[in-house]
């Protein structure tokens, strides 16, 4: 049995993933010996070039795929191949189009084994929190895609996991509604402060969210570095003309550019 790790959020262990055997004309690494951790209370990034493996990560994090080799330990215990450690938001919101705002939230909670009840008083006082009360009794398809991601973010907040991975849930939006997401977002992670694994193909989006940033290389993807973003909390809207976050923003930019290594 494995040596029990240091009470990490989330603590990745030299994790390969490929698919076919090796080989065969089907053969695909995907990840090498790629290892990282979130801290407890922690907002880390992902970003990568396209096809870089990083809704793979997901899936192996949230035990939907089994690893080739490595080691997942989530709070303090490995939970390698193993599910219903995580939360998680995807890109599109997957409401249940049948049931309206409120019971969307109402049903999160009771599997999440919170009584009716009390679930029900739960969601009352969230949806207020976020702006949504005035939509409690709507259905899923009369709410913006904004909206929709909101509630997709307090379902996803709401449940009992302390780990939070969130799947480029805003790129599906425009250029406006994704700032003013970006922003509220911020708000509530101030408030509750959740361990999150973020993945996004947004450079800025990265420097304005993250105390951490991961970038991975083309497929098969490695840790190409790890960055630690030195701008204070709440973060300001003139960051986005401060120099040292341009300077950053560029360093990752050429970062993304560089040509994968080769295995050998």
């Amino acid at each position: 049995m494995a040596k029990e790790t240091k009470n990490a959020a989330l603590e990745l262990k030299s994790v390969c993933k490929s698919f076919g055997r090796a080989g065969s004309p089907s053969y695909k690494q995907v990840l090498t010996d790629l290892s990282l951790e979130v801290a407890d209370g922690e907002f880390v990034t992902i970003i990568g070039p396209s096809g870089s493996g990083k809704t793979t990560l997901f899936q192996l994090i949230g035990g939907l795929q089994p690893l080739t080799k490595g080691e997942i330990w989530i709070g303090g215990r490995e939970t390698t191949g193993l599910r219903g450690n995580i939360s998680y938001m995807p890109q599109q919101a997957a409401l249940m189009p049948w049931l309206s705002v409120r019971s969307n939230i109402e049903l999160a909670l009771q599997i999440a084994g919170t009584a009716k009840k009390a679930a029900k008083a739960a969601a009352e006082e969230w949806l207020a929190r976020i702006g949504l009360d005035a939509y409690a009794d709507g259905y899923p398809h009369t709410l913006s895609g904004g909206m929709q991601q909101r509630v997709s973010f307090l379902r996803a907040l709401l449940s009992p996991q302390p780990l939070m991975l969130l799947d480029e849930p805003f790129g599906a939006l425009d250029a406006m509604t994704r700032q003013q997401m970006q922003r509220w977002l911020l708000s509530i992670w101030e408030a509750n402060r959740r361990s999150v694994l973020f993945v996004t193909h947004s450079i800025e989006e990265a420097l304005l969210l993250s105390d951490r940033i991961v970038v991975l290389s083309a497929a098969p993807a490695i840790v190409v570095e790890h960055l630690t973003v030195p701008f204070a909390r709440p973060r300001a809207e003139s960051l986005w003309t401060d120099p040292a976050f341009n300077a950053m923003k560029q360093h990752i930019y050429d970062l993304l550019q560089q040509t994968p290594k080769e295995e050998g």
